[in-house]
């Protein structure tokens, strides 16, 4: 069971109109043997099976996960989603599919029948993997349409896939401007968990520290903690990452903290984060490949193309979703709720 299956986990070899797709990021996933059931809750939010949440489940997992991307890759957005983590879960669990918007009335009766067989709640009713390539819609000389995807649904697309790496700078900014009473735990932690001095927390050194200080975290937990923290994708965490990645809440809320952070980005002091702004701050962290429209698109509510103070607090203070922001969390499966209670663990208050 690959247990994480979602959009950017699949990536193309190369450029080439017949590029192999490759499935990568196999630290959730788990081998298993016939009939055994599972109880620990992994993945990520938009994509995770409903029996998953209830801590029982067996392979039928991918099958949903796989379900849900056909129906993103289709709409453009997730089937399930909310403004926070605890309602998208209770989406998951509950909520109704939506086959009526746009643009569903124009998507074939045979891709529907595909997505609402792959995402029946009851896992005992739901396709198999094997069903699934067996379904007409599925199949080399199938029924499904040699079709253009509309271009609204691109754009969807674009905005989907493209993490909030604004939200993850600024709290990396509010991070370097806290003062040492504030984050004088988290030094501490930091070091204790650098033990090689580098100013950078391996893989290995998060794991061996945690498990010192008695944080009994699974492997799972760990890598997502670690793939939350690496805002530049280096592979490390260095201490500007780790604090950022730990903050209180409650610092992050405090409106001189936001100002400060907001300030950090309008260099030009115009009250606006414009495009050019966004691009240095990218480049600044060692943040590539990033579509800058999108993340703009995502947080500007009046559409006049930059971000103003009251756009960026309330990016800051809500919860992540699809068409408001887009769905990935997240990248993280291990978001700042998660990591404050890690950090309780390892320093009770």
């Amino acid at each position: 069971m690959h247990r994480d299956l979602k959009p950017e986990n699949f990536l193309f070899i190369n450029q080439k109109e017949d590029s192999p797709l490759k499935t990568i990021d196999f630290g959730l996933s788990i081998f298993f043997k016939p009939g055994e059931m599972f109880t620990d809750v992994v993945g990520s939010p938009y994509y995770v099976a409903p029996e998953v949440l209830l801590k029982y489940y067996g392979r039928e997992v991918d099958v949903w996960s796989a379900g849900v991307i056909i129906y993103i890759l289709l709409s453009g957005v997730p089937p399930f989603w909310d403004e926070s983590e605890q309602g998208i879960f209770e989406q998951v669990l509950k909520g109704d599919l939506d086959f009526s918007s746009e643009p569903w009335p124009s998507i074939s009766e045979s891709a529907k029948d595909l997505v609402r067989k792959m995402l029946i709640r009851d896992p005992k009713k739901r396709l198999t993997a094997h069903e699934a390539l067996c379904h007409p819609w599925v199949c080399i000389d199938g029924v499904a349409p040699d079709k253009p995807l509309d271009s609204a649904v691109l754009s969807r697309l674009k905005q989907f896939s493209a993490m909030n790496k604004l939200k993850k700078m600024a709290l990396r900014v509010i991070a370097e401007s806290l003062s040492e009473e504030e984050i004088a735990g988290l030094k501490e932690m930091f070091k204790m968990l650098d033990t090689d001095n580098s100013g950078h927390i391996t893989m290995e050194e998060l794991k061996t520290g945690l498990q010192r200080v008695g944080a009994n975290l699974m492997d799972s937990e760990i890598n997502a903690l670690m793939e939350a923290a690496d805002i530049d994708n280096s592979g490390t965490i260095d201490y500007g990452e780790f604090i950022a990645a730990t903050l209180h809440i409650n610092k992050v809320e405090k409106e001189d903290k936001l100002f400060a952070a907001f300030s950090y980005f309008d260099k030009d002091g115009s009250g606006y984060i414009t495009q050019d702004e966004l691009q240095k701050a990218c480049e600044e962290f060692g943040i590539g490949d990033t579509r800058l429209e999108d993340i703009i698109g995502d947080i500007d509510q009046d559409n006049d193309g930059r971000i103003d103070y009251n756009e960026f607090v309330a990016m800051m203070q809500k919860g992540d979703n699809p068409l408001g922001r887009k769905g990935h969390q997240s990248n993280a499966n291990f978001g700042l709720g998660d990591a404050l209670k890690l950090r309780s663990r390892c320093f009770p208050s």
